[in-house]
């Protein structure tokens, strides 16, 4: 489980470094962006893996968006940085792929398959994954946004500047 948890965790920093890249961000973003990343997938990865069953992962998805939300809010006035930079390279390793993936592959299905039951199968996979793969993408949305505006005052400082003019 340990092992896991770790690999979990470093492509995590990994992928969240490469998102990074994209939008580049001053250097010493990186490291925190590698860092908040792993903490939230982490905290998504200990809640849907955690002993008596483990949560599903919409919720666990939400849970780890605020926990990535309030982590780069903190960090951002420190390090004069934007709490956007952080967030959205940190949340991007958990959009949720997959479900995307098998939500178009069941349309595909439900448009090539004839028969009343296998419709209806396909469609049922169809509207499971698109849902799954809906209210992943709005959990993180809310999640991750909902720190920024509960501290404020925190969140927009760095890149206030104290001028006396």
């Amino acid at each position: 489980m340990f092992w896991q948890f770790f690999q979990d965790a470093l492509f995590a920093a990994i992928a969240a470094i490469g998102f990074a890249a994209i939008s580049r961000p001053p250097r010493r973003a990186y490291l925190f962006c590698a860092v908040i990343a792993a903490a939230g997938h982490s905290v998504r990865f200990m809640l849907m893996h955690s002993a008596g069953g483990g949560w599903h992962i919409v919720p666990a998805t939400a849970a780890a968006s605020v926990v990535i939300g309030i982590l780069a809010v903190l960090v951002s006035p420190k390090t004069k940085v934007p709490a956007e930079a952080y967030l959205y390279p940190a949340l991007l390793p958990m959009i949720p792929g997959v479900y995307a993936y098998r939500t178009f592959g069941a349309l595909v299905m439900c448009l090539y398959n004839g028969g009343e039951a296998s419709f209806s199968h396909y469609f049922y996979l169809f509207a499971s994954n698109g849902l799954t793969c809906f209210f992943i993408l709005l959990v993180m949305v809310v999640g991750a946004t909902v720190p920024i505006f509960m501290m404020k005052k925190i969140s927009f400082q760095a890149t206030r500047h104290n001028s006396s003019l």
